[in-house]
Parts: C-alpha cells; sequence; structure tokens
C-alpha cells in the first residue's frame, strides 16, 4: 500500500515534468530552427565569395554558425525595438508570467527537498503564500500602469505586472480549493501547467512574430545578409 501511494503521488509530478519539457522545446524549436535559417544565409554568403567546388570545413561551418548566433541576436533587438507598443506591453507581460511561474515552482521545489537557500516566509508564525506578494506586485504594477503617461514605463512594467500574476496563478487551486493542494494532482496539473504552458506558447507565437520583423528590418539595413547571402544597401533618407 505503502509504495502504491507513493506512485500515485509522484505521477502528476512526472506528468508536469514531460509536459513542460514539451512547451520547452516548442520555444526551443523556434530558437533552432531561426538560427539555423541564419547559418544558411552566413553559408549562402560564404559560398558565393569562394570559386566554385570549394567544399567547406567544420571550423567554416562553426565559424558560420558562430556569425548566425549573433545575427539571431540582431534579429531579436531589432524584432522587439520595431513592435508596435501592444505587441512589445503584451510580450513582456507573458515573459513576467512564465518566469514568475516558472520560480515559484522551482523555489517550492528547492524549499520543500531543502536545498533552496531561502525557506518559507513568516509572519507572526503564519505562512505567507506566494499568491500574496503576487498580488501586491500585479496591483502595483497594473495600476502605476494606468496612471503612467510614458509608453517606455508601461512597457517595462508590464514585466512586474505579468510575474505578479504568475506568481498568483501558480497557487490557484488552493484559492479554489481552499486548501493547501500545491503538491496534489488538482494543484499540480489543473491549473499552474495549463497556465505555465500557455504563457509559453504565448510568448513563442509573439517571438516569431518579433523575429520575422527584425529580420525584414536587419535586411533592410544590411546588418545581416538575405536569403541569397547579400547585404542590402541601406536607403538613404
Amino acid at each position: 500500500m505503502l509504495v502504491r501511494r507513493r506512485q500515485s503521488r509522484w505521477e502528476p509530478d512526472r506528468l508536469t515534468l514531460g509536459l513542460a519539457a514539451t512547451a520547452v522545446g516548442t520555444a526551443g524549436t523556434v530558437l533552432v530552427g531561426h538560427v539555423t535559417r541564419m547559418t544558411r544565409r552566413r553559408l549562402a554568403e560564404a559560398q558565393s565569395d569562394e570559386p566554385a567546388g570549394v567544399i567547406e570545413s567544420a571550423e567554416h561551418a562553426l565559424g558560420a554558425a558562430t556569425q548566425a548566433t549573433q545575427d539571431s541576436i540582431t534579429v531579436a533587438i531589432e524584432g522587439y525595438a520595431a513592435a508596435p507598443k501592444h505587441e512589445t506591453v503584451l510580450f513582456n507581460l507573458l515573459s513576467g508570467f512564465t518566469g514568475g511561474f516558472a520560480l515559484m515552482r522551482f523555489s517550492t521545489w528547492g524549499i520543500r527537498s531543502g536545498w533552496w537557500p531561502l525557506g518559507n516566509v513568516r509572519v507572526g508564525g503564519h505562512h505567507v503564500h506566494h499568491f500574496v506578494p503576487g498580488i501586491l506586485i500585479a496591483f502595483v504594477a497594473g495600476g502605476a500602469g494606468l496612471i503612467t503617461g510614458s509608453e517606455r514605463l508601461e512597457k517595462v512594467l508590464a514585466v512586474p505586472f505579468g510575474a505578479g500574476i504568475g506568481m498568483t496563478f501558480d497557487e490557484a487551486a488552493l484559492l479554489l480549493e481552499l486548501d493547501d493542494v500545491y503538491w496534489s494532482r488538482e494543484g499540480v496539473l489543473s491549473v499552474q501547467l495549463s497556465l505555465g504552458m500557455a504563457g509559453v506558447l504565448g510568448a513563442t507565437i509573439l517571438a516569431l512574430r518579433m523575429l520575422g520583423r527584425g529580420e525584414r528590418e536587419s535586411e533592410q539595413a544590411g546588418k545581416i545578409p538575405d536569403e541569397t547571402g547579400e547585404y542590402r544597401t541601406p536607403e538613404l533618407a
């Protein structure tokens, strides 16, 4: 009976790890796919400069991959800067949500296992769950975002606002059940993981749009080669 209870207890955690790996793998596929495209462009650029029939060495391919990684960073920066306000705010919100959710899940796992340097927060003998500071952070960031007249500040405030929501939703099952079901099937699988994966996938979709826009901006500025391996001459204003 004891063995069966342990298996039942840990089964949701295994499924949680599998779903989390799927979500992270989806985002990783996007990044790897983009770096691969940039590598092909760098190789096309090198082939256009070399005589016909030259066989590329492993060192040559590695150099192209390094340049492609730098190109991907350039594309991401250009895409983020060129994105309209609503996309940037939503991307920051989803990134903050995913980061806050992941950090809380990771830290509570560390506390439960005994290796996290910071333990549970207690005030007056009562354990303060992280949905409490999460609500406060979301309220403060959201309120400041409503009253500020700065678009740049609104974009920045979207990150802590999303983090506060992630901290709160990580314990949504506790609020719904009015019981500490954090490590139960309901707490781990039904609410937190679905929201965490939705945040990762949502951020991935927006990142794809930003990367695509960043590629166009970088090509037009002559910062990276286009699909033929050629650089465009920046148009003078």
